[in-house]
Order: C-alpha cells, then structure tokens, then sequence
C-alpha cells in the first residue's frame, strides 16, 4: 500500500551544530520541507543575528534543496521587547521559546518566572509573535510525572488570563489533561506532539532493565495518557499536529551516570507517525496532522510538494556514525512498517 501526501513538516526540532547536526539533519531534510530549529545551543540563540547565523549554518548542513529551517529565540531574563520587536520582523523567525529554568537540556538560561517577562509576553501577543512552550514547572518537590499537568493549572492557565490574545503552541504534550486544556481554549492555543509519546508508555523505560535511550522530558506517562495523545492527534483536531522533538545525544552522554534527556527520531520522522494513524485507522487524517495544521496556525502556505510512504516494513540500524561516535535511534534494532518510497521502492 502507498499513500501520498502533501510535504510534511517538522514542528518542534533540535539538530545541534558543527559536526552534531551535519549528522542528523540530513534525516529531516529528506522528509520534511520545513522545520522549527529549537533555540537551546550552548550559547543559547538570543538574538536575531545569532538566529540568523545559526540559520545559514542549518540550511548548509541540510544539504537538500528546497529545506527551510524556520528559527527561533531563547527566552531569557534579559530578553527585550526591541528583541521581539527584531524577530516579529524577520521572516526567518517564527517564535520564541520558553524553557522554564532547569527543565530540560540547556535550559539553565530560561526563565523561572513568566512574570518577570510579562513586558516581552504582551509584546509578543500585539506582534502575533507565538510563544513555544515547554510546560513542565521544575519545583522539586513536584513529581515528575505532574509536572506538566501542574505547569498547565500553574502557570499557563494564569499566563492567558493574563494576556488572552497570546499564541501558544505547548510543545511535546505528554498528558490527557494537557489534550484536554488544548481543545478547551481557543484558536490561538495549538500543541505538538511527539511519536515517542504516541507509541510508548512510562513502562518502556523500565522494560528488562534501565532504557536510557527511551528517556526524554517530559518523561514518558500512563497508558490512558498515551492512548488519549493517539486519540487526539488522529481526530483531525487542527490544533494538533507533528513535532517530532527530535534530539540527539551521543550514546556515551545517555548511557551514563546520568544520562541526557531526549530520543532521537529524525531517522524515521513521518514513518513513526504513519504507524501510529494505520494503527488507528487514522492513514486518512495523516496528511492534516503531519502536512497543513501547523501551517495552518503559523499562517503559512502548505507546501507544493508530495511525499510518498508504502506499507513495507524496514529495519532501524542499531546506531548511526557521529564522527568517531554513536548515536542509538528511537526503535533501534527493530522493525518500523512504513517507509518513505522512492523511485527505486528503497528506504
């Protein structure tokens, strides 16, 4: 069985730099007409120049025609309103990201407090500029597996009474209850989420001993939260769609004392996904979720181009090659049902 849709998109996307991402982004160029960058470098990417630079180094390391890397800004303390006055001019920049201080990978420059940006955050809702969200608060004496749905009551739920107009999109949704939250408010609110999300359970980073490389933030739930995130993104909801959160980490960094956050997913980025609609019996709300809801609520054209997946299984490698380095894919070793089609019918 084949199935053509329109060119998809990557709505949530980390590729690193240097060597790092002339490894992996080539995965996501060869699926993908457009991705959102994530900001969360070291340093991070504060400024429009910076977004830019990080910009021409992306679309080099793409080596595809026709890729477009759609950048975005770390939100920090010092973020100035002239700085999100830059970015909501700059068509390369499509929002701002918020890490909440210490929840995830190099988000020790985010901000703790959205209060203390209230000033940036108005600004960003008069320039239509959206406001991309990792919710998860980082106090700890909040369990883990809460903290997302916590961040949601917290903090999100304050910051749009406050300022009501705000584009939103809460990224990597790992809960019902942020589904939930998603759908109740209104058309400026939208959520990515991930295909480990929407395949695996908190019981898989556990299965025959410690998986590393299944853990990612916000951590892995319940089933009933799995089986609610498939229901929401195969409903044809438009406020949902495909961020693949795809993050890279040398398999020596998460298989270690204390092992990096993040799944590593680019190799297979609309493949993951197509198993997840077929298994639904979703295959023909695929193409909303992965190609036209995103562009939809970022106001921007669909993509011209097609992409072909057939029903013919394929198995992931064991590890890709970073320099003199691995790196250990979402599935590795085993098999995924879908494959990208090309004219030779080879993944």
């Amino acid at each position: 069985m084949k199935l053509t849709i329109t060119q998809p998109d990557d709505w949530h996307l980390h590729v690193r730099d240097g060597e790092f991402m002339s490894a992996v982004l080539p995965f996501t160029a060869a699926r993908f007409a457009r991705a959102v960058i994530m900001p969360n470098l070291q340093p991070p990417v504060t400024s429009v120049a910076a977004a830019l630079s990080y910009r021409e180094r992306v679309i080099a390391a793409a080596d595809a025609a026709g890729f477009t890397p759609l950048m975005t800004l770390y939100l920090t303390p010092s973020t100035s309103v002239e700085t999100i006055e830059q970015a909501a001019a700059c068509p390369h920049i499509i929002g701002v990201k918020w890490y909440p201080a210490g929840a995830t990978t190099h988000s020790d420059q985010g901000v703790s407090d959205i209060s203390d940006c209230l000033h940036v955050v108005e600004a960003m809702s008069e320039l239509s500029l959206p406001l991309l969200i990792h919710g998860e608060v980082t106090d700890p004496e909040v369990d883990i597996f809460d903290r997302e749905s916590r961040f949601v009551t917290s903090t999100l739920e304050p910051l749009l009474q406050r300022v009501p107009e705000l584009r939103v999109v809460l990224e990597h949704i790992t809960t019902a209850d942020s589904a939930q939250f998603v759908q109740d408010a209104g058309p400026n609110v939208a959520a990515t989420i991930t295909p480990q999300h929407l395949q695996l359970n908190r019981t898989a980073m556990f299965q025959g001993g410690l998986r590393p490389h299944h853990y990612c933030l916000p951590v892995l739930k319940r089933e009933y939260h799995r089986r609610r995130l498939v229901e929401v993104a195969t409903s044809g909801d438009p406020k949902f769609f495909l961020g693949t959160d795809s993050a890279p980490h040398l398999r020596k960094d998460k298989e270690s004392a204390c092992g990096c956050a993040g799944v590593f997913s680019a190799h297979a980025g609309i493949e993951l996904y197509a198993e997840v609609f077929d298994n639904a019996g979703a295959l023909d709300r695929l193409e909303g979720f992965a190609s036209l809801h995103g562009a939809a609520f970022y106001g921007l054209d669909r993509n011209s181009g097609t992409l072909t997946l057939e029903r013919r299984a394929w198995q992931v490698p064991d590890v890709y090659r970073v320099g003199a380095d691995e790196l250990v894919p979402f599935r590795a070793g085993t098999k995924i049902a879908w494959r990208v089609h090309t004219s030779e019918g080879e993944h």
